[in-house]
């Protein structure tokens, strides 16, 4: 089959190495690969600004580029900028008047996979250890970006296929379908809010005890990568106190004489007494050491393609294996 890859501006500029890892992928395969060439964006943070007029063009290029260029199915390896093609390009494009680029938009998107879509959906790829080689012994919790969820309906094709890879230990992100904050432009014009979203979002990672985090979506990676580099740096979130880390002992209720289990439940977005009996005073809850809830200096942020991507003979190392973060992703 003949792919063509949508590589997406911000892999394209920021993260490479995931492009790279898709087409390995796909050429582990035997699927031959094409790179429409005068693609850029999709347009995506212009319509979500409302500046249709200056999106139009933009779409107008990146039709262009696909209709130029002669392929089976195409895929990028981020659900926000399928999402976009889909739900934003066609009613741009209508709503400017030109409803033959709103067609061959539509049309486009139409034959557009993210790529775990690609690999269930099209491909049939079940198990990513015996399909596709996939290696990567650490422990990885995963994070389900929102249009992903929300507009693509991927549901757990991506964390199917981690689950599936060869000597991962997964473990469940808390709170999995809380925003990360990031939201394109939000988090430009909403900086506060963002940043007291990502504290929320972070806390869950670190909660977990995995080495890396990992997504389907380079931009929701970028904005948690920033978040886990911060907190390695200074051990706190400074100016986002909006959630209550109460650090408690469980005590098993049915099997006398069981050990004491120390555990950090995080409340996130409850106020600062929800965890209180009545009659109690609360305080504004102090950032929780890292010893204390069992935090792990060094987590970073990965996307998935790359582990995917991750055999035995050529394995995608981690920061304890001496591997380059930059931003706390994982490069």
């Amino acid at each position: 089959m003949k792919i063509a890859l949508f590589a997406t501006c911000i892999v394209d500029a920021m993260y490479p190495e995931v492009a790279q890892a898709t087409v390995t992928i796909l050429r582990r395969l035997g699927h031959e690969i094409v790179f429409p060439s005068g693609q850029t964006c999709c347009g995506q943070m212009h319509i979500n600004s409302g500046k249709f007029a200056q999106a139009e063009p933009v779409i107008a290029a990146h039709a262009r580029a696909f209709s130029d260029t002669d392929w089976d199915v195409a895929v990028a390896p981020a659900a926000s900028c399928v999402a976009s093609l889909g739900h934003q390009q066609p009613m741009v494009a209508r709503r400017m008047g030109n409803d033959a680029l709103a067609a061959e938009a539509a049309d486009i998107a139409g034959q557009t996979y993210e790529l775990s879509q690609l690999l269930t959906d099209v491909l049939g790829i079940t198990d990513a250890a015996a399909d596709l080689g996939s290696y990567f012994p650490h422990r990885v919790t995963y994070h389900p970006s929102c249009h992903g969820m929300r507009l693509l309906r991927l549901g757990d094709r991506q964390s199917d296929l981690l689950r599936s890879v060869e000597g991962i230990d997964y473990v469940d992100l808390p709170l999995a379908d809380a925003c990360c904050g990031f939201g394109g432009t939000f988090s430009v014009k909403n900086p506060e809010v963002s940043s007291a979203m990502l504290a929320d979002k972070i806390r869950t990672v670190h909660s977990t005890g995995a080495e890396v985090c990992t997504g389907g979506d380079a931009s929701c990676l970028l904005h948690m990568g920033g978040g886990l580099s911060r907190f390695q740096r200074t051990g706190s979130f400074e100016g986002t106190p909006d959630v209550t880390a109460v650090h408690v002992r469980q005590t098993s209720s049915t099997d006398v004489g069981d050990d004491n289990v120390d555990h950090l439940t995080a409340v996130v977005g409850a106020d600062d007494d929800d965890h209180l009996t009545p009659g109690e005073k609360g305080t504004s809850p102090a950032e929780p050491s890292r010893i204390q809830s069992g935090f792990r200096v060094g987590q970073s942020a990965v996307h998935l393609a790359r582990i995917l991507a991750s055999t035995k003979e050529d394995p995608l190392r981690v920061q304890s294996e001496g591997a380059t973060v930059s931003g706390g992703s994982l490069r």
